[in-house]
């Protein structure tokens, strides 16, 4: 039998479905928090999970996930990858789905925020996060893997931290990440010599009387930066 032979009658062909699931990590009062809510679908009701959706006929999985974002966050042009599909036969109780995973990185904002407790969602550190349903909790676990090797290779702070932070609040950001701690002297050095920050005039002195001066990412080359690629070592 011929290949054309072999896929020509699709009516006859098994039915599955498909999915994206979204791994939404945001950072706040230097912690690495997961966004996740209740399920409000049958099976697994009412039980922790990440955001997802099925993917329409008319979309790409990357425009659903970008989808499921936006309807979350009301924000669009978001960081947002995929990660790699989850295929097992019997991950899902309720039919049979093959989800594609992406995983995103937002910023703290008032305006978000109020969106995101619309629907319910609800913002986890990694200590206190509940156990999800399915395979979600693996799905988790390869996006962490998968954002520390995303931080080495490019500065990931343009999208988790506020438009003015300070070193010390960018270095408590890579150590949420990688979860250890830095030399600040060493890490200092190191952030300053990518020449990818603009020094204020500014200073934040909610953790000390003489302050610490606010730094902003140069954007343009930020995104040399991001072109190029680096190595940053912890």
């Amino acid at each position: 039998m011929s290949i054309n032979n072999q896929v020509s009658g699709y009516s006859h062909s098994e039915k599955f479905y498909l999915a994206v699931d979204c791994i939404i990590f945001g950072f706040d009062k230097g912690k690495l928090k997961l966004l996740v809510f209740k399920r409000d679908v049958d099976p697994l009701r009412g039980e922790w999970s990440l955001l997802g959706s099925l993917v329409k006929e008319n979309e790409n999985v990357g425009e659903a996930a970008n989808r499921v974002l936006h309807q979350l966050t009301g924000l669009k042009n978001v960081f947002l990858k995929e990660l790699r599909s989850y295929s097992e036969v019997d991950r899902d109780p309720g039919a049979r789905c093959i989800s594609i995973s992406h995983y995103s990185l937002i910023r703290f904002d008032e305006d978000v925020e109020q969106m995101i407790e619309e629907h319910g969602a609800h913002w986890f550190e990694f200590d206190e996060l509940p156990a999800l349903i399915l395979d979600h909790d693996d799905m988790v676990k390869d996006a962490l893997t998968a954002l520390k090797n995303e931080a080495r290779r490019r500065p990931i702070g343009f999208e988790l931290l506020p438009e003015q932070f300070t070193i010390p609040q960018l270095q408590s950001l890579y150590e949420a990440i990688y979860g250890t701690t830095l030399d600040s002297r060493n890490f200092r050095k190191k952030v300053l010599s990518f020449n990818v920050l603009q020094k204020s005039e500014d200073k934040d002195f909610s953790t000390s009387k003489k302050g610490a001066f606010l730094y902003r990412f140069d954007e343009d080359k930020y995104n040399e930066l991001v072109a190029k690629g680096f190595d940053f070592v912890v």
